[in-house]
């Protein structure tokens, strides 16, 4: 199959989810100051998981914490319904409020929910722990990008290192985009889905990067962009397996995993699609790119992978 003819389809692809979830953040931004949805863990606030005796009202619970003064609670079901639990989430503006979260919750419910509940755990963050958790965050995937670069820049060629940086980071913004878009908040644990695909994505480039590179050594005259086609196609049906049974187990973890693990396996569903797809349509292509740049400026063309690795 020619991917490569195919290119300026896939990048109209690229540039329309990528645009769309640039919007999305950003009008997210001008009404809340934040590109994404932010969890307890990075805005601050609590979480109360309560257990009911009988099937709870999700439109009871909110008249009665509306009742009681409790403003912006966020009321979600916690794990499977026969369960009968909850979680409610309450947003903190100061640390100095944190112990009263959770009573303002209860007492909530003591006083105008009709239905025996449990108190099963509680989680509280403060602002100032969320900011620093929020710059942890970045950091670790920012300090990700570059180690995969330096690595692909001493195992192949920096150029090989740019593109599968570009793919990933590519690969990222349509994810966190999609969050943006549904209004899904992020958490640590989405962070820590979106660093593993970051190491998904990056290892399906990797592979296609290094038939490229084998390619390269047994056909030294035939042009790179016969030589990306014929590597994506061969790596094709291993790639198609590969990410296609990880994407089935993922799915079956965002349709049975329950609310406390929908966010993480959002980020796993959404970022094996786009992982595995510009592995093909992203990061091999940059490479022909690169070529025919050099080639628009009269310099030599450079078979990027021709030299062996150590």
């Amino acid at each position: 199959m020619d991917w490569l003819g195919k290119k300026w389809y896939f990048l109209g692809f690229s540039l329309i989810f990528s645009v769309a979830g640039l919007i999305s953040m950003g009008m997210h931004w001008a009404h809340t100051g934040s590109p994404v949805p932010l969890g307890v863990d990075f805005q601050g606030g609590t979480q109360v998981q309560v257990q009911f005796q009988n099937p709870p009202d999700v439109n009871a619970i909110r008249k009665a914490t509306d009742a009681a003064g409790v403003k912006d609670a966020r009321i979600v079901q916690y794990d499977a319904p026969e369960k009968r639990e909850m979680l409610i989430s309450l947003p903190q503006t100061s640390d100095a409020t944190l112990d009263s979260g959770r009573k303002q919750i209860v007492d909530a419910l003591h006083a105008n929910y009709n239905n025996p509940f449990e108190i099963r755990n509680v989680q509280a963050v403060g602002p100032t722990v969320g900011k620093q958790l929020e710059k942890q965050a970045g950091l670790a995937t920012l300090y990700s990008l570059i180690g995969m670069l330096v690595y692909l820049w001493f195992r192949f060629e920096l150029i090989y290192g740019v593109a599968a940086v570009v793919a990933v980071f590519h690969d990222t913004l349509i994810t966190v985009g999609f969050f943006a878009m549904f209004n899904k908040e992020i958490s640590l644990t989405v962070i820590a889905a979106i660093l593993t695909l970051v190491g998904y994505s990056m290892n399906d480039t990797i592979v296609v990067f290094d038939r490229i590179r084998e390619n390269l050594r047994l056909s030294r005259r035939e042009g790179l962009t016969e030589v990306v086609n014929r590597s994506i196609n061969q790596t094709l049906s291993r790639t198609v397996l590969t990410s296609g049974l990880t994407f089935l187990t993922v799915l079956a973890l965002f349709v049975f995993g329950g609310e406390v693990l929908h966010g993480f396996s959002f980020a796993l569903v959404v970022g094996i699609l786009i992982g595995t797809y510009s592995s093909i349509a992203v990061a091999a292509p940059m490479l022909v790119a690169y070529q025919d740049w050099r080639a628009a400026r009269g310099k030599a063309a450079v078979l990027p992978a021709a030299k062996r690795a150590k």
